[in-house]
């Protein structure tokens, strides 16, 4: 089995643009960029409610198609991902609820400390017990 970036460097289109050093060269600044970018909005939307590390990984794919360094950590990530997964399906509802508690609480807390430092913005309903 190859790894992705070797799957995606086999292609055609991506043969054609190997062959001239300056498109290669152009191309994998482009992708460092962009799934730098991704991965840094990721990384500031973890602790807010939303994908944070869904975008992580996304960006961590997209990097993965030209850098080895990525493809490993996007492995050691997935690997550690199904980790927890399965052992938190393995635990007592009570368990799992009491986890989902937490999470939920941190998430609140993070958007209240947010909202407060920030700001609450105008289309916010009144009824909302924050602060303003």
């Amino acid at each position: 089995m190859h790894s992705l970036r070797e799957r995606v460097a086999q292609a055609r289109w991506r043969r054609r643009l190997a062959a001239t050093r300056s498109l290669n060269h152009g191309y994998r600044v482009g992708v460092g960029i962009v799934g730098g970018l991704i991965v840094a909005v990721g990384l500031v939307t973890i602790p807010l409610p939303g994908p944070g590390w869904l975008t992580v990984i996304a960006g961590l794919f997209v990097l993965a198609t030209e850098f080895t360094w990525a493809e490993r950590l996007l492995e050691f990530t997935k690997h550690h991902v199904k980790r927890w997964t399965d052992w938190v399906t393995g635990q007592p509802v009570w368990v799992r609820l009491l986890l989902g508690l937490a999470t939920a609480a941190f998430v609140y807390g993070v958007l209240v400390v947010t909202l407060h430092v920030m700001g609450v913005p105008g289309w916010v309903p009144g009824w909302v017990p924050l602060w303003r």
